[in-house]
C-alpha cells in the first residue's frame, strides 16, 4: 500500500513517514501542496494524508480540486483545528476522515487500512493458498500451520502475490505497490525480498520467478 503524505513540519514528517514504513506501508512525503500535486501527477497512491494548514495553502482546497477532477483516492486530513465547524467544512470538501494533532501513529495506521478496505474489492481476513495463510487483520502468516516471522516489506509483498495466486504479478507493480518513489526502479529490492520470503517459506518453488514477467504464488502446497 502506498500512501502520500504531505506535512511540512519536518519533525513530525519524519515520525509519520517512521511509524507508517514500520507498519509495512510505502510512503512518499513531501513539504508542499505544490510537491503533492506533482508527486500525484505521477504516482498512484492508495491513501493522501495532509496536514490542513501548509506554507502554500489549505489542504481542504487541495481535496477539493481533487475530487473536481474525479479523483476518489482517500484523504485524510491532519489538523490542530478541533473545532467541529472546521472538521465539518474538511469533510464537505471531499476529506474521507479527520485526525486532531496530537495523535498516536498507532491510530493513523488503523485508520489509513480502514480507509483503503473502502475503496478496494472486498477480501477476506484471512486469505489461504496452498499451506500458506495470510491473517490480514492481525498481520501474521501461517505456513503449514506454523507461524512465521516476516518483515514489514516482507508481508507486504507476499500480500500482494496473494492477492492474486497462481497470476504473474509484475516487478514494477510491487515496487509501485510496496516501495516508495526513491526507489530504483532497476534495483535488485524485489528479488531480495522474494529470496528472504522463499527462505522464511522454506521452499524456493513457493513463489515461482517467470523470467521477464514477473513472480507468482504458487497455489499448490
Amino acid at each position: 500500500m502506498r500512501v502520500s503524505v504531505i506535512e511540512d513540519e519536518v519533525e513530525l514528517r519524519a515520525q509519520i513517514v517512521s511509524g507508517l514504513t514500520a507498519s509495512g506501508l510505502a510512503v512518499d512525503p513531501v513539504g508542499s501542496l505544490a510537491d503533492a500535486d506533482f508527486s500525484m501527477s505521477v504516482n498512484r497512491y492508495d491513501c493522501v494524508v495532509a496536514d490542513r494548514g501548509l506554507p502554500d495553502g489549505d489542504a481542504v482546497d487541495f481535496v477539493s480540486a481533487l475530487r473536481a477532477a474525479g479523483d476518489a483516492v482517500p484523504v485524510l486530513l491532519l489538523t490542530a483545528r478541533g473545532r467541529l465547524d472546521e472538521r465539518v467544512s474538511g469533510f464537505e470538501h471531499g476529506a474521507d476522515d479527520y485526525l486532531v494533532k496530537p495523535f498516536a501513529l498507532e491510530e493513523l495506521v488503523m485508520r489509513i487500512r480502514a480507509l483503503t478496505r473502502r475503496t478496494q474489492p472486498p477480501r477476506a481476513s484471512v486469505v489461504t493458498v496452498g499451506d500458506i495463510q495470510l491473517d490480514l487483520a492481525r498481520r501474521r502468516v501461517f505456513d503449514a500451520g506454523v507461524l512465521l516471522t516476516l518483515t514489514a516489506k516482507e508481508f507486504a509483498v507476499l500480500d500482494v502475490l496473494a492477492e492474486r495466486p497462481g497470476e504473474v504479478i509484475s516487478r514494477s507493480e510491487l515496487i509501485e505497490r510496496c516501495w516508495d518513489e526513491a526507489t530504483e526502479p532497476m534495483s535488485n529490492v524485489v528479488d531480495v525480498v522474494i529470496g528472504q520470503l522463499r527462505r522464511r517459506l522454506g521452499r524456493a518453488d513457493a513463489i515461482e520467478t517467470v523470467r521477464g514477467a514477473g513472480y507468482r504464488l504458487v497455489e499448490a502446497p
